[in-house]
């Protein structure tokens, strides 16, 4: 059986697909890799289908062992990549024999980096996906040294480069926002939203939570629970919001003042806490 042997996890490695889309309804939310374009170059850098299981890894210091010939590719931020004792760099496919062990480093910037292997991460699906979801604990447990990964059957030809390799995560983050739908909740929220926050330590695949000026409701009351989307920014009574990411629960009792811009979630998903963000609105 084709198969790769953790030997080293970091501070967490997980296995993630695109998520398990149209079960919010079950209350099951989407999950899925937080970073969605790396997961799709690295797949395509291997000759999977977009789609394919590959591997999440917060902050790298990552290894593993291969059982069978394959190949692989490290996508994200910028991270050294080694085959044994040699360097074999991000953003590019890397073959692996029997035997040989593949190291991911630490990202000077950026959080996540993201694995493919040929064949994709063939572990059991559950709800229509291989992700881990952290919230409602749905899917393949986090990994572990002595896991072994089951790969499955290679579908497509490796190829180099289709896009410029990622750059260094910037330090602040301009981040388009849809304001809505309780906005009105707040006094002059464009405004209050527009200020500079702080992405802390709290952050994890649920929500990116953000310190500042605390926002100030007109609102005295509390809602019943209401639908959320992934991008949705929330804010509890304390007035620092958070912002939902693909683990996010789908219902929520705080106001929501405004829903980030699906293309700057992959962003968000690389910020380390100190990060800057500052949220731009966009006219509906």
């Amino acid at each position: 059986m084709r198969s790769l042997e953790v030997l080293e996890v970091g501070p967490s490695a997980l296995v993630q697909d695109l998520g398990r889309t149209g079960l919010g309804h079950l209350g099951v939310p989407p999950s899925g890799a937080l970073d969605v374009p790396a997961l799709r170059l690295a797949n395509r850098l291997v000759g999977n289908p977009e789609a394919a299981a590959g591997l999440e890894l917060l902050l790298g210091g990552f290894s593993v062992r291969a059982n069978a010939s394959c190949t692989v590719a490290v996508t994200g931020p910028p991270v050294s990549v080694a085959v044994g004792d040699r360097p074999a760099g991000s953003h590019s496919p890397v073959f692996l024999a029997a035997g040989q062990t593949l190291r991911v480093g630490t990202p000077d910037t950026g959080l996540r980096c993201y694995l493919a292997v040929s064949g994709g991460i063939a572990v059991e699906a559950e709800l229509g996906s291989r992700s881990r979801d952290v919230l409602s604990e749905i899917g393949p447990p986090p990994l572990a040294p002595g896991d072994v990964l089951p790969l499955g059957t290679p579908q497509g030809v490796p190829t180099g480069e289709d896009e410029l390799a990622a750059s260094r995560a910037p330090l602040e983050l301009v981040v388009p926002v849809l304001l809505g739908p309780r906005d009105d909740w707040f006094d002059d929220a464009a405004r209050q939203l527009a200020t500079r926050w702080t992405v802390t330590a709290q952050s994890n695949r649920v929500g990116l939570r953000l310190d500042g000026t605390p926002l100030r409701r007109k609102e005295d009351r509390e809602l019943p629970s209401e639908g959320l989307v992934t991008g949705a920014i929330q804010v509890p009574p304390n007035g620092l919001p958070v912002v939902f990411l693909a683990d996010h629960p789908t219902t929520g009792g705080y106001p929501v003042i405004g829903v980030v811009a699906a293309k700057a979630l992959p962003a968000l998903a690389q910020a380390r806490p100190g990060t800057g963000v500052r949220f731009r609105y966009l006219p509906a």
